[in-house]
């Protein structure tokens, strides 16, 4: 049994295929226009997982002082 295809359905099928072919063409372009923007974007995503956390010590250097301003007293003192 053969199938008979009317014009609109080649037509249909036509712009459908033109349709995919842009979509496809469109989903392999870059999302950047420059490669700073790309850098820039790979920092911040790298920031939001913690990449680029503080030192433990340089979060409070006032407590760090204090803390070495109290150990340097208890030697002068014993």
């Amino acid at each position: 049994m053969s199938h008979s295809r009317t014009i609109a359905d080649l037509e249909a099928d036509i712009v459908a295929l033109r349709a995919a072919a842009e979509r496809a063409g469109t989903a392999l372009a870059c999302l950047f226009s420059t490669s700073d923007e790309f850098e820039a974007a790979v920092v911040r995503v790298r920031r939001e997982q913690g990449a680029y956390r503080a030192q433990a010590g340089t979060r409070h250097p006032l407590r760090a002082a204090a803390l070495v301003a109290l150990m340097v007293l208890v030697f002068v003192l014993l």
